[in-house]
């Protein structure tokens, strides 16, 4: 009976108090303050870090420059067609020109015609497919050309 008495008097055991909760949760507030420190850190020494560095750049002299005597070639390409199966026109200047005299007439254009004037505008329709041409810039380069200038309508259609 002396072992009850003491046993149950004086609460100090584990059983009669309730336990504290573990805290699961992460507390975030001290982490934003260090990133708001790290911001303001890099925000002040961003500015700083950039410096102007002193190029010397050489002078160009004694090049020659290069003036065209004749106006430049230009091939007009417009797809006729519903497919890819070269159903193009063909313009050399503002002539209409059909596929089979294209390279023979371009070839003796190019052997009237210096190195210097040796440049092709080659203006595509925004329907004219890639294989076209790709045909066409081979002609170009088969006749002696070695100049191509691909131009891109306005608008970039």
């Amino acid at each position: 009976m002396a072992m009850s008495m003491a046993g149950s008097s004086g609460g100090g055991g584990r059983r009669g108090r309730r336990r504290a909760a573990v805290m699961a949760e992460i507390n975030v507030t001290p982490m934003v303050d260090v990133m708001l420190v790290l911001l303001i850190i890099f925000m002040v020494a961003a500015p700083l870090m950039t410096s102007n560095i002193d190029i010397d750049l050489p002078i160009a002299s004694g090049g020659k420059s290069i003036a065209q005597n004749t106006p430049p070639l230009t091939l007009s390409v417009k797809r006729t067609g519903g497919s890819c199966n070269s159903n193009v026109e063909l313009y050399l200047g503002d002539a209409p020109i059909s596929a089979a005299d294209l390279l023979p007439k371009i070839k003796a254009i190019r052997e009237t015609r210096s190195d210097n004037d040796a440049v092709v505008y080659l203006r595509g329709d925004k329907d004219v497919c890639y294989t076209d041409m790709m045909k066409l810039l081979g002609q170009i380069r088969t006749a002696g050309f070695k100049a191509n200038i691909v131009i891109i309508p306005e608008g970039g259609s």
